[in-house]
């Protein structure tokens, strides 16, 4: 199959009924997600022999597919196996994003919505190192996240991401590694890249998840681990304000997992307590339950 610029790091898709490595090249300009962006993807996590929760973002990139009018051509299950497959390929040092994606080839009326009968599948895994758990900082975006009604905000969706990538873009341009961005009626949703949390006086909150963000399936399984450890996570509506007097506050995603943050606009902060242990448990969980 023919390459399209060289990949970054080791690479290797499954498309087609076979594996190939380095940037493939799948789509044409004709292909509906390139000039349209009917695209989803989940992404999982293959560090240190694990691949957490792999089977719920297997699930979901079929369920992001279904949102945006895309017809889910593998099984979960499916997924999974072609994923352990694949890793096989690789020499075990660096840690491995997996990526499933579904795309529409073609369109329907007038070409603008997908064509559902066209979806076609890949699944690439790439190498790509986890960031260091020394933590990042934040600067609050002036970009604001969509809702349901604006983006399909309830899907997993390639079009959603520019609006995170400005924001991001914006942030490094004032001297901070990522962005805090609000909802549209200017509550805390996430960062641009992951999902947020914060403690103050030893209690844990996290944004209420109301359509407006990703609600993660790390960010998930770090609530119910803290929950285990009689950890109450409380999500509701936090405002800006909230977030600059916390005491401490970590981030949650599949790139890093769990992430403290160590400076909110000016005001630094110390890794706490509670970001540590919530990293503990989340490695510990994901070396009791997902090796292969």
């Amino acid at each position: 199959m023919t390459l399209a610029v060289p990949a970054p790091s080791t690479t290797w898709t499954f498309v087609d009924g076979d594996w190939y490595e380095g940037n493939v090249a799948i789509v044409g300009p004709r292909s509906h997600a390139m000039w349209l962006g009917s695209s989803v993807f989940d992404g999982a996590r293959w560090f240190e022999g694990v691949s957490p929760d792999l089977d719920q973002h297997a699930r979901r990139v079929n369920s992001s597919a279904i949102a945006l009018g895309l017809d889910p051509t593998r099984r979960p299950d499916d997924i999974v196996d072609l994923t352990w497959e694949g890793l096989k390929k690789f020499d075990g040092k660096t840690a491995v994003y997996i990526r499933p994606m579904y795309w529409a080839e073609h369109g329907g009326y007038m070409g603008v919505p997908a064509d559902p009968a066209s979806t076609r599948f890949c699944l690439c895994l790439y190498e790509s190192p986890m960031i260091a758990p020394s933590g990042f900082s934040l600067s609050v975006s002036p970009f604001r996240r969509p809702t349901l009604e604006t983006m399909p905000t309830n899907a997993k969706a390639g079009c959603l991401y520019p609006n995170n990538g400005r924001a991001i873009v914006e942030a490094k341009m004032r001297g901070f590694d990522n962005a805090l961005v609000l909802d549209m009626l200017g509550n805390v949703a996430e960062t641009a890249s992951s999902n947020i949390f914060m403690v103050k006086d030893g209690r844990v909150y996290t944004p209420g998840a109301n359509g407006t963000f990703l609600s993660g399936i790390t960010r998930a399984r770090t609530i119910a681990l803290l929950a285990e450890e009689g950890i109450h996570v409380i999500e509701k509506a936090l405002s800006v304000r909230e977030f600059l007097e916390a005491d401490e506050i970590f981030s949650t995603g599949n790139h890093s997992k769990v992430v403290p943050v160590t400076r909110i606009e000016e005001r630094n902060l110390q890794p706490g307590p509670i970001a540590k242990k919530a990293r503990q448990l989340y490695w510990d969980w994901a070396h009791s339950t997902s090796a292969r």
